[in-house]
This record gives C-alpha cells, sequence and structure tokens, in this order.
C-alpha cells in the first residue's frame, strides 16, 4: 500500500518558531546531501535554526510565505515565497529553499510543494515567479517538467557545499495575466 501524501500547508510566524528545530534539520540535511542552498558543508542545526529565526519577521508580515510539507506531524519539506516588495513589481515573487528530506525524497513531494507556491503565489495576486538553481541538479530537472522556462546559466554563480564553483539555471514561470500596478495618487 502506498503512503498517504504529506499534507502541504502554510506556517505563520508563531507556528514557525516554535518548529525551528524541524525546519533547521530539514536544511542541514539538504545541505549534508549537497543541495546548493547558500550554505557549505558542515553547515550546524544551530546555523540552520539562526536562518530560520532570521526569517519570521518577513513571515509576520505576510513578505514571505513559508509552506511545508508534513508525515505524521514531522516537517519533511519547505518552500518560501519571497513577495516582491518594490512598486513596479507587485505581479513578482521568488521561491527559494525549496527542500524535501532526503528520506522523502522521489515521492512526488517537490512537485507538490512547488504546485503549493505557486497556487500561494496566485492567491496572492502574483503571476510571475523566478528562482535559481544549481545547473544539472535535481532542482533544475525538476523545474524544466513543472513547466518553467530556463533563461540560461550563470557560470561560477556559487560554490557548492563541497567548495566546487557551478553555474546556476535562472527560471521563471508565468502563471497568468499581470495586474497593474495601482495609479499613484495626484501630487505623489
Amino acid at each position: 500500500m502506498t503512503p498517504a501524501p504529506s499534507p502541504i500547508r502554510a506556517l505563520d510566524a508563531a507556528e514557525a518558531g516554535a518548529r525551528l528545530d524541524g525546519l533547521a534539520d530539514i536544511l542541514v540535511d539538504a545541505v549534508a546531501h549537497g543541495a546548493s542552498v547558500n550554505f557549505l558543508a558542515g553547515f550546524t542545526r544551530d546555523e540552520g535554526v539562526a536562518f530560520w529565526h532570521g526569517q519570521l519577521p518577513a513571515i509576520a508580515e505576510g513578505k514571505t510565505r513559508l509552506l511545508v510539507a508534513e508525515d505524521g506531524g514531522r516537517l519533511v519539506g519547505t518552500v518560501l515565497l519571497f513577495l516582491s516588495h518594490q512598486p513596479n513589481a507587485p505581479h513578482r515573487a521568488e521561491v527559494g529553499k525549496m527542500l524535501v528530506l532526503s528520506s522523502h525524497r522521489r515521492r512526488g513531494l517537490g512537485r507538490r510543494l512547488l504546485a503549493a507556491a505557486e497556487a500561494t503565489a496566485l492567491d496572492a495576486g502574483r503571476t510571475l515567479l523566478l528562482l535559481d538553481t544549481e545547473a544539472g541538479s535535481a532542482g533544475e530537472t525538476l523545474y524544466r517538467r513543472c513547466g518553467w522556462t530556463a533563461l540560461g546559466a550563470v557560470p561560477d554563480h556559487s560554490y557548492t557545499t563541497d567548495g566546487r564553483l557551478a553555474a546556476a539555471t535562472v527560471f521563471y514561470k508565468a502563471l497568468g495575466p499581470h495586474r497593474r500596478p495601482p495609479p499613484r495618487a495626484a501630487g505623489g
């Protein structure tokens, strides 16, 4: 019998703050398994807690959305949606920290997290999404399969967890027609 899919839901800042250890565990696992997610080998749980703690203010202010997947109450996947705050980009957001515990990969969870991020973006009026991922990674394959468009690769974009410079592929996905920014008030 196939296990039931892990539920995906948003966490508010209070719940995210209460679950920093579980969020950190996912990030530490990702780095330990070579994911290029801004950190290098030797990344610790304390550093993971500090990273997630640093996201709480933006989550509380509604500038960032945190979606998680759970299995039996345990956090097993994350994705962040960073809503653009620029006045000329009310239609745009970036996807980041799309992570799945190594023990839960190859079950369609990444695809479901990405779909949930896209739906959350639409609910927030965001119709253009951007992200980057290590060129040649499993993430790149996933984004292509989910209909994202590759803009190209940036050579030597960042270091891998083991200290090699690697290219990053930049992607976008248009989710629908873009809304216009609100008009400026006279004299403003």
